[in-house]
C-alpha cells in the first residue's frame, strides 16, 4: 500500500516551566503570565487600542450596562425622526433591567443562590482592599547568598574565605635602614605600626613600559620615589610595585584593602610623567584610572611631582580636581564631600562615586568603554562557572569598595554586576542594586536589567454617590434614567486597587467611561500624574497635577519610532494615569523604594521557562499605594 504523500510538517517550539508544586507545563513561545488565584502558568492577552496580534484583543468594558443605556436616553432626544420607536424599545429595556435588579436583590435576600462551582476557575472576591498578589516565588539555589547561613553556589577562590576585607595598617611597607643605609620590605607588625609612610599614587604607563627594559625602568622609577620619599623626611613608603604579594591571597589582601592603606598614610605622594610631554596629558592620564580616585579622596594630605623634577609641591583636592578630573562639574559634591566643604547623605555620595569610577579606565578596559554584555547570572548555580585568567574584570567595584564599610572578596571569575551584586548585599543599609533596580534608564537592558547607570528622572472599595436608592413608581418612572446617571456621578472616594494596563495611548475621558461608565456632574474620576513616568508633564499653575498636554505627547510617541511599544497604566486606588514605554507588556510591579516624595514601583514582565522577571519600566506612584500589596518573598530579577 502507497502511503499518500504531504507536506512536511515544522516542528513547533516549545518551552516546559514549573509550578511552586514542580509540576511541569509545556508551551509555546509566547508571552505568559502567572495567575494570581491559582500560580497557573496563562497565556497572555492584552487590551490594545489597535489590536495588531491575535494576542490582543479591543479594550473591554465591564461598568454597568443600565448606566451606558441610561446615557444614551439622555443624550438622545425621542422627538427626532423615527428614532422615536428604538428610543421607546431601549427605554423599555432600560426598565426591565431596574426590575430585574430589584428582583435579583430580593431573590439574594430571602434564597440566597451560590453561583461557585469546581470548574477549576477563580470563584474568589475580589473586592478584598489589596492588588492582586505575585503568586510565584523563587525557584532554584541562590547564586550568592545575603546571609553567612545560607548556601551559595558560587565558586569561591583558594584561600577566599580567610583573607580579611580591610586593615589598620598595611601587610608590607618599604623601610630605609639606618645602619646599612638601603631600603627593605618589612613585613614586622609591630615595626609598621609604629612607623609613619608615605603612600605613592602613580599611572602604570607613567612608570614603565611592557617589554624587555621592562624591569629596568621599574627599577629606575623605585630609585626616584625613594630619593623623593626622603626629600619629604620620611623613611617608609607603600608602592603597589614592590609591596604587593605574589599569591592570590597576598594579592587580594593587599590590593583590595588598599582603601585603609591610603588613609593610614600620613601623606599621598602623586608621581607624575614626565613634564617633558605637556603637564595637562600627565595631569588628564593619571586622573583618567579607576585607582586614583579612592587613593586621593581617602588621603589626608596630598603632594606632586613629575619624573623629571626635583620639586614636590602640596596641592588641596580642590586644586587636584582643577587639574586631573575632566568631569569637574558632574564630580564637584564628591570633591566637597572628601574636603569637608560640603557634606553629602551617604546614598547619594555613593552613586557619584560609581559613576565617577565607571568612567575611568582599568587594567582591562580605557577609560570611559563599558564592559561587554555580561552573561546571564547563574542563579540556580547548575551552569559550571569557569576562572579566567588576567585582570580582574570586576577592578571597578573593587575600588568602589573602598567607601563601604563591610567589603566582599575579590575574585576573578566575576563581573561587575555579580560584585556590585555582592557588595551591596554585604551592605544592607546602602542597598545600591535596589536602587539600580528602582531607576529607569533611557535604554534597559535585555540581560541584566536590573543593572542602571543612568536615571531618566534624574536623581529613584466603594463609591460614594448622591442618591442611591431609586424609587420604582410610575410617577418617577420616565425620570429614571437621569436619576440613575446622577446616582453614578458621585466623586470617586477610594476603590478596589487594580492595576489596569492597556497597550496604546487612551485618553482620561475613555478611561472614565470604561471603568465608570457615564456621569453627569464635574466631579474629576481619573487624574494624569504630575512625575511618575517619562510622558509627566506638570500643571505649573496654583494646584499640582498633571497636565493633559502629557496625552498629546504619548500619542505623539506612539506614532513614531516607539509605535506598538507605549502603553497605558491606570491604578484605580489613587486614580491616576501613566503612559509608559516597555519592549515587552508587563505584568508585575515591584514596589522598591522611596525618592522624592513618592515610590518608585519596578514594572517587570515574567518568563516562567526560567522563573524570572525582567524590568519592563519604572514609574513614580504614591507611597501609600504600597500598603495596598501584599508581601511576597525571593523573586529572581534578571
Amino acid at each position: 500500500m502507497m502511503r499518500r504523500w504531504q507536506l512536511p510538517l515544522a516542528k513547533k517550539e516549545t518551552i516546559t516551566c514549573y509550578d511552586d508544586l514542580g509540576t511541569p507545563k509545556t508551551h509555546g513561545l509566547e508571552q505568559r503570565y502567572v495567575s494570581p488565584t491559582t500560580g497557573v502558568c496563562r497565556k497572555l492577552v492584552v487590551q490594545a487600542v489597535t489590536p495588531s496580534n491575535k494576542s490582543e484583543v479591543p479594550i473591554s468594558s465591564h461598568t454597568n450596562q443600565a448606566s451606558k443605556i441610561a446615557i444614551w436616553l439622555l443624550a438622545n432626544s425621542p422627538i427626532r425622526g423615527w428614532i422615536i420607536f428604538k428610543w421607546v424599545a431601549v427605554f423599555l429595556w432600560f426598565t426591565l433591567k431596574l426590575f430585574w435588579s430589584v428582583v435579583w436583590l430580593l431573590a439574594q435576600l430571602f434564597a440566597p443562590i451560590d453561583l461557585a462551582d469546581d470548574a477549576g476557575e477563580d470563584t474568589d472576591v475580589y473586592n478584598t482592599g489589596y492588588y492582586k498578589p505575585f503568586a510565584r516565588g523563587f525557584q532554584g539555589q541562590l547564586w550568592a547568598a545575603r546571609s553567612s547561613m545560607e548556601h551559595s553556589s558560587r565558586v569561591l577562590e583558594e584561600g577566599e574565605m580567610d583573607t580579611p576585607t580591610s586593615t589598620l595598617y598595611p601587610r608590607i611597607l618599604v623601610i630605609r635602614d639606618p645602619i646599612q643605609n638601603e631600603w627593605v620590605p618589612c613585613a614586622d607588625r609591630e615595626t609598621i605600626i609604629r612607623t609613619k609612610y608615605v603612600a605613592i599614587s602613580y599611572r602604570a604607563l607613567d612608570a614603565y613600559t611592557r617589554g624587555p627594559n621592562q624591569e629596568i625602568e621599574k627599577a629606575q622609577f623605585t630609585e626616584e620615589v625613594r630619593a623623593a620619599v626622603l626629600g619629604l623626611k620620611y623613611d617608609a613608603y607603600w608602592c603597589d610595585l614592590e609591596c604587593i604579594g605574589e599569591t592570590p591571597a597576598e594579592k587580594n589582601l593587599d590590593l583590595y584593602c588598599m582603601a585603609d592603606v591610603y588613609r593610614g598614610a600620613q601623606l599621598t605622594l602623586i608621581v607624575l610623567g614626565k613634564s617633558s610631554v605637556g603637564e595637562n596629558e600627565c595631569w588628564k592620564g593619571w586622573g583618567q584610572r579607576v585607582w586614583t580616585l579612592p587613593e586621593a579622596l581617602l588621603s589626608s594630605r596630598l603632594c606632586y611631582k613629575f619624573r623629571d623634577r626635583d620639586l614636590v609641591t602640596p596641592l588641596s583636592l580642590f586644586e587636584l580636581a582643577n587639574l586631573a578630573y575632566t568631569n569637574y562639574d558632574s564630580e564637584q559634591a564628591i570633591i566637597n564631600a572628601y574636603s569637608g566643604k560640603d557634606p553629602l547623605e551617604r546614598l547619594e555620595r555613593l552613586t557619584l562615586l560609581k559613576s565617577a569610577i565607571w568612567r575611568r579606565g582599568t587594567a582591562a578596559l580605557a577609560p570611559g568603554i563599558s564592559p561587554p554584555p555580561p552573561p546571564k547570572l547563574d542563579a540556580t548555580g547548575e551552569k559550571p562557572v569557569t576562572v579566567p585568567s588576567g585582570a580582574y574584570k570586576a577592578e571597578r567595584v573593587y575600588a568602589l569598595m573602598g567607601f563601604f564599610e563591610h567589603r566582599i572578596q575579590p575574585n576573578r571569575s566575576e563581573d561587575d554586576l555579580r560584585a556590585l551584586v555582592r557588595l551591596s548585599m554585604a551592605n544592607d543599609n546602602d542597598r545600591i542594586a535596589e536602587r539600580m533596580v528602582s531607576m529607569l534608564p533611557s535604554t534597559i537592558t535585555k540581560t541584566a536589567c536590573w543593572y542602571s547607570d543612568d536615571d531618566i528622572y534624574r536623581l529613584m472599595t466603594s463609591r460614594v454617590g448622591g442618591i442611591t436608592l431609586i424609587i420604582i413608581g410610575l410617577l418617577l418612572l420616565v425620570a429614571s434614567p437621569r436619576l440613575f446617571v446622577y446616582s453614578q456621578s458621585g466623586r470617586i472616594v477610594s476603590a478596589q486597587p487594580w492595576f489596569i494596563g492597556v497597550k496604546g495611548v487612551v485618553s482620561i475621558t475613555q478611561v472614565e467611561n470604561h471603568l465608570y461608565g457615564g456621569a453627569r456632574g464635574h466631579f474629576p474620576r481619573m487624574y494624569f500624574t504630575p512625575s511618575g513616568s517619562q510622558f509627566s508633564i506638570p500643571e505649573r499653575g496654583t494646584e499640582r497635577g498633571g497636565s493633559f498636554r502629557q496625552f498629546d505627547y504619548a500619542k505623539l510617541a506612539d506614532s513614531g519610532p516607539d509605535a506598538g511599544h507605549i502603553y497605558t497604566l491606570i491604578d484605580t486606588c489613587s486614580s491616576t494615569m501613566y503612559y509608559f514605554r516597555a519592549e515587552r507588556p508587563p505584568t508585575v510591579c515591584i514596589f522598591a523604594g522611596r525618592e522624592g516624595g513618592l515610590g518608585r514601583f519596578v514594572l517587570c514582565s515574567e518568563r516562567c521557562d526560567i522563573n524570572e522577571l525582567h524590568k519592563e519600566s519604572v514609574l513614580r506612584m504614591p507611597t501609600e499605594i504600597s500598603q495596598k500589596m501584599e508581601l511576597t518573598g525571593w523573586i529572581a530579577l534578571g
